[in-house]
């Protein structure tokens, strides 16, 4: 049996992955968590195989706690899961270490399919966002400058394209306010704009959040 730990912030969403994960014989749900923090818990106090984790959500966020499950453990084998499928957010959780990448937009047995290359250790990337990283790669005309935002400065920015404030954003990430503002003043220069605004312009353009 795969033991496997969800992670999502959406009780809904746990619930419906709990159910298709309850019709196969090889998979058994350890445990749930909705939030980062939650996760890096529930990981020491019950050893998943699998984490299969929401990469977008309030609090530490996915990605930081793929980097701190990582950290705390390197054999750690997380399923980054995101409700988009584009190849930025699946290029940075790949490079933080999750072993495998998949859209909720993906069928239900791809979830399946995806859990039992993780848990064996092999990559798994949901195939329509695999073509468009290899296309991705290919394209020398591609240049945006998300690419060049580092790690948390590319959490800051999806924050502020979606309309947070500086304090929430600060709340969210726990960090201060003066360190998100340096950020986000980072974040302003390597993409050239002056307001909100044009980040949420930006953000929409690359296909990180809808419009």
């Amino acid at each position: 049996m795969i033991r496997v730990l969800l992670v999502d912030d959406h009780a809904v969403v746990r619930t419906g992955f709990r159910l298709l994960l309850q019709t196969s014989r090889d998979v058994v749900v350890v445990g749930e968590a909705d939030s980062g923090e939650a996760a890096c818990q529930c990981y020491s106090d019950l050893s998943p195989e699998v984490v299969v984790m929401d990469i977008a959500m309030p609090g530490m966020g996915g990605v930081e706690a793929l980097r701190r499950l990582r950290a705390h453990d390197p054999q750690a084998r997380v399923l980054a899961l995101s409700a988009h499928d584009d190849p930025m957010h699946a290029r940075r959780a790949l490079r933080e270490g999750a072993l495998g990448f998949l859209s909720k937009r993906s069928a239900p047995e791809a979830l399946l399919e995806a859990i039992a290359a993780v848990a064996a250790g092999k990559r798994y990337i949901d195939p329509r966002v695999a073509q468009r990283l290899a296309l991705d790669g290919l394209d020398d005309t591609d240049s945006s400058p998300v690419k060049r935002l580092s790690e948390r400065e590319f959490e800051v920015f999806i924050r502020l394209a979606r309309g947070a404030s500086v304090q929430r954003i600060a709340e969210d990430l726990r960090l201060s306010a003066s360190t998100v503002g340096t950020h986000l003043y980072n974040v302003k220069q390597k993409l050239g704009v002056s307001n909100q605004s044009e980040l949420t312009l930006i953000a929409i353009r690359d296909g990180l959040i809808e419009a």
